[in-house]
């Protein structure tokens, strides 16, 4: 006798015309098994990509902590670097981020060095951290009157992956929601923006300011800079409302918004006060589903981004 699969196992229980509850359980366990059989495709060569959005509450961190994982839980090699003096992102991966602990403050102060404060994930062995800490709240003033000021990440970025013997796949790095001195020099040790996007009519206006902020940073700092991905959060499918802010999207930036969409979950808000990301958390759910949908999807994208960013260097040759 075969065994039958959980989604099936679930139809049978509901039946054919059963609960939406039934249905909805059946839909994300099917995704759930399709993604244990897919395998996600490296990138030929790292992608740098910083997660930015000076609107505050649109998942910004839950985006960066939850990709990241699902990308590190696809054996891929992932360095988060964490950016926010709230430091939020080291607290969903579960690591310590104290006032005074090694940080990427101490990085920017060239205190230390990458390879001296990245840590690995508990839960995920091939994706490492550079936590934050409330210390680098003040590292705008103290290196205001730095020449390099706006490359300090991207010099210290630059040594370690020289000299590292890790080949590390994506390097991503959480953005403060804000437009100040931590931004621009994330934006200016990346080659790629990732835009989480709210599914309400605000994030609408607040995305018109971003892209001409990136415009700002692209001419006077970082010409190679390229809005790669956009992905819609906190999508609720019961809505007219964030389908129709999805389509608007959509239709202005059809080519680097992802298909998938990332839903309100209560899970997903739950997991970082567990320390973990919704992955780690709650493995089966739709947050963790949806996460690692959009992850694979950005994997499958790789080879389209990097062409477009070498077309972009050859056109400024």
């Amino acid at each position: 006798m075969d065994m039958e699969s959980a989604s099936e196992t679930i139809r049978r229980i509901f039946g054919s015309k059963g609960s939406s509850l039934g249905f909805e359980m059946a839909e994300v366990t099917s995704r759930y098994e399709a993604l244990n059989k897919v395998r996600f495709p490296k990138p030929k060569e790292t992608r740098f990509i910083a997660v930015a959005n000076q609107k505050g509450g649109v998942g910004k961190t839950t985006t960066t902590v939850n990709l990241a994982a699902a990308l590190a839980y696809a054996k891929q090699q992932v360095l988060l670097i964490d950016m926010d003096p709230q430091g939020n992102a080291s607290t969903a991966l579960g690591v310590k981020h104290n006032a005074g602990e090694s940080s990427v403050y101490d990085v920017l102060e060239s205190r230390q060095t990458i390879d001296e404060v990245k840590k690995t994930s508990r839960a995920f062995k091939t994706l490492d951290v550079v936590p934050s800490s409330i210390d680098l709240s003040g590292a705008e003033l103290e290196v205001a009157d730095l020449s390099n000021r706006n490359d300090l990440l991207k010099e210290a970025l630059a040594e370690f992956v020289a000299t590292t013997k890790k080949k590390y796949d994506y390097v991503i790095i959480d953005c403060p929601p804000s437009l100040g001195l931590l931004v621009i020099n994330a934006m200016c040790a990346v080659n790629e923006v990732l835009i989480p996007i709210q599914a309400e009519y605000y994030a609408l206006e607040g995305l018109g300011q971003l892209i001409q902020t990136i415009g700002l940073v692209q001419e006077h700092y970082n010409p190679s800079l390229l809005v790669s991905t956009m992905l819609v959060t906190m999508f609720d499918k019961r809505t007219l409302l964030s389908k129709e802010v999805y389509d608007q999207v959509k239709e202005h930036y059809p080519d680097i918004v992802l298909r998938t969409t990332i839903p309100r979950s209560v899970k997903i808000s739950e997991a970082p006060s567990f320390g973990q990301t919704v992955i780690e958390y709650d493995p089966r759910g739709t947050g963790a589903v949806s996460y690692r949908e959009a992850a694979l999807e950005i994997a499958r994208r790789s080879p389209q981004v990097l062409k477009a960013l070498e077309d972009r260097k050859q056109r400024r040759n």
